[in-house]
């Protein structure tokens, strides 16, 4: 059996790449950040299922330990590494420049080395990002100029360009997906996305009054985030390692994201949404779509799911979850009344 090894794999894309790697019979490794409060909600459930037996080792790491990797790396040998560990909210990474660039740049040059000096014979990916494109106007593909807009879209495009500097200087199987905006249910509650289904599904329940956004005008190529675990998988599968764009190829703005959630819950998104200045960036990323070309060609990878059933599979999930808390919050008033 294969093994891999996930940074990050508690995040959005790391919890659905594992569930793919299992299902493909690998064993899965993967770092978590030691936190206060917990954070491993989304792969609790491959290991409560029992369905992938003894396959899935979660420890406690964090790229910003180059110790931590090296010996992680000497103890499991993994045959493919999935770098996804970041500081990924780019309104954040303005306002902690240092800790994204630890994270995001500086991490990745850790890994680099630590694979390097282990003489590890293994294949990595590199989650790179479209907002290493920043005010390129679009569509942008693997030959765009790259001109980011946030220290986030920075400290990518270092972490990018160090993992094909070691290509091709020590001849690693590295390949980087710059990936555009991928959304899921799992997607965490502070981004822009789930920020909205979210609100959505609150207020169509009488839990909230009104949805606080900035840039409602930003284009953004938003797929779904299963399809996109899935080229990271298909890239590592390839005899030469390089470089993909991977999107839908369509471009939206904030607001149509915003008018589908609430017009799929019978609402009128302009008596809820309010514009809060607190939410723009000191600079903005107008534009983005791509054109994944090359990854249709080489890798066989389409989208499966587009904008749409995106948002009607986001607002569902939302409103599930709400319902399930509130019959939970009323099954326990019940059961106290009892007493």
């Amino acid at each position: 059996m294969k093994k891999a090894l996930i940074t990050g794999i508690t995040g959005q894309d790391g919890s659905y790449l594992a569930e793919l790697l299992l299902s493909k019979g690998y064993v899965v490794y993967g770092l978590k950040r030691r936190s206060s409060s917990f954070n491993t909600e989304r792969v609790d459930p491959l290991h409560e299922s029992g369905k992938w037996g003894d396959r899935l080792f979660v420890s406690y790491g964090d790229v910003t330990e180059g110790g931590c990797l090296s010996r992680v790396i000497a103890d499991v040998r993994p045959d493919e590494i999935y770098n996804l560990a970041a500081q990924s909210h780019v309104k954040v990474s303005f306002e902690v420049p240092e800790h994204t660039a630890d994270v995001v740049a500086v991490g990745t040059l850790r890994l680099l080395e630590a694979i390097k000096n282990a003489n590890l014979d293994c294949r990595m990916y590199q989650a790179s990002s479209s907002e290493m494109f920043g005010s390129t106007p679009p569509p942008q593909c693997e030959t765009t100029l790259f001109h980011p807009r946030s220290p986030y879209g920075c400290s990518k495009l270092f972490a990018h360009t160090l993992a094909v500097n070691y290509r091709e200087s020590y001849g690693m199987h590295i390949s980087c997906g710059v990936l555009f905006n991928h959304e899921s249910p799992h997607r965490g509650g502070t981004f822009v996305t789930r920020k909205i289904t979210r609100a959505v599904a609150r207020i169509k329940h009488g839990l909230q009054d009104k949805l606080y956004l900035g840039n409602l005008d930003a284009y953004r190529d938003w797929g779904y985030a299963p399809d996109y675990v899935r080229a990271m998988w298909m890239m590592l599968q390839q005899d030469v390692p390089g470089d993909y764009v991977i999107g839908t190829g369509e471009s939206h703005q904030v607001r149509e994201f915003v008018e589908k959630a609430f017009e799929s819950v019978g609402l009128d998104w302009e008596k809820y949404v309010v514009l809060d200045r607190r939410y723009l960036r000191p600079a903005e990323v107008e534009s983005l779509r791509a054109d994944c070309t090359r990854a249709r060609k080489v890798l066989g990878w389409q989208p499966k799911v587009r904008f749409d059933e995106l948002v009607r599979i986001m607002v569902e999930a939302d409103l599930d979850e709400v319902v399930t808390k509130l019959n939970g919050g009323a099954a326990a008033v019940a059961a106290t009344s009892q007493h």
